[in-house]
């Protein structure tokens, strides 16, 4: 008996471990999340596939779709050409506020920024620019219900 539930156990840990596995491999990931009715919206991109996510309001929902090469190579050009690696965060407190993430672990613009302390006003526009891009993939590529 006691055997019996010890497998049971090793496959429940290893199913559920395997199930996190999208939200760790990723070449690019973008996340807004929190605020005072809290919102959870996820866009992580591997390779050419991306999958979204988005939890609030009293919606929700998940697609995945395939993101082209060229949305891709423009996403690397936003982030270059508005320094994404040099962006400063500011280290003042701010609560109740709708944090977003940007995280890239690929290219010339591997690093992790976000908003949950605010931007440092030189870098408002280029942070503004940024989201703007994955914004503007997530409006031509997802199918809200």
């Amino acid at each position: 008996m006691n055997r019996i539930i010890g497998i049971l156990f090793a496959i429940i840990v290893l199913v559920s471990c395997n199930s996190q596995k999208m939200y760790s491999d990723f070449d690019i990931s973008y996340s807004k999340s929190g605020g005072f009715a809290p919102i959870y919206e996820n866009l992580l991109i591997k390779d050419n596939i991306a999958h979204y996510s988005f939890e609030g309001q009293g919606k929700k929902y998940k697609q995945d779709f395939k993101i082209s090469e060229e949305d891709l190579k423009k996403l690397d050009l936003v982030l270059s050409k508005n320094n994404f690696r040099r962006i400063e965060e500011d280290r003042q407190k701010i609560y109740d506020n709708i944090a977003t993430s940007i995280n890239v672990k690929r290219g010339a613009n591997e690093g992790n920024k976000t908003d949950a302390s605010a931007i440092m006003p030189n870098y408002k526009t280029n942070w503004s620019n940024i989201i703007n891009a994955f914004q503007e993939i997530i409006n031509n590529n997802v199918k809200k219900q």
